[in-house]
């Protein structure tokens, strides 16, 4: 009989979004939302500097046009990191990357799998630059990996998508 492998401590158990101050969408938009939060929740890597008391929850709120996290505990519900992520320097990134995720939605219909490649090559280059911007905005607040950085900046794209 063998002993089912341990997950890390310096992980994501819940991510939870709060609801009131983000806004309304519709029932697509709230999907993809949901499957943006159950694959990070699902697979990544993210611990607080200093601490070694994860799992962790992580809360996501907004204000204006900045993003709070809050990250507690799982066995307290310690709060043990809050703070706040401009939003400022993903606009013309999310402008990019939603334009360019709309032209690859409508060439599936009509372009040759050749031009949808070429396309699917720009979105997702669009995203590693997102993964790293976001990477880059949380390197002093808590320690995350590639994979878990590309997730987060799914999740914010599923957050500010506009129909």
């Amino acid at each position: 009989m063998s002993a089912e492998p341990t997950r890390s401590q310096n992980r994501l158990y819940e991510v939870r979004l709060d609801e009131g101050t983000l806004p309304r969408v519709a029932a697509d938009e709230d999907h993809e939302r949901a499957v943006a939060i159950f694959d990070l929740v699902e697979e990544n890597a993210f611990g607080v500097h200093g601490r070694e008391d994860g799992p962790y929850s992580l809360t996501i709120a907004q204000q204006d046009s900045k993003l709070i996290f809050v990250v507690r505990t799982q066995a307290a519900r310690e709060t043990v990191a809050d703070f706040v992520v401009s939003m400022t320097p993903f606009r013309p990134l999310l402008k990019d990357y939603f334009l360019v995720c709309e032209t690859y939605y409508n060439a599936i219909r009509t372009a040759s799998p050749r031009q949808i490649e070429a396309i699917d090559r720009e979105r997702s280059a669009l995203h590693n630059e997102g993964a790293e911007l976001m990477a880059a905005r949380l390197v002093d607040k808590v320690e995350i990996d590639k994979p878990t950085a590309r997730r987060l900046f799914t999740l914010i794209s599923a957050l500010h998508w506009k129909s």
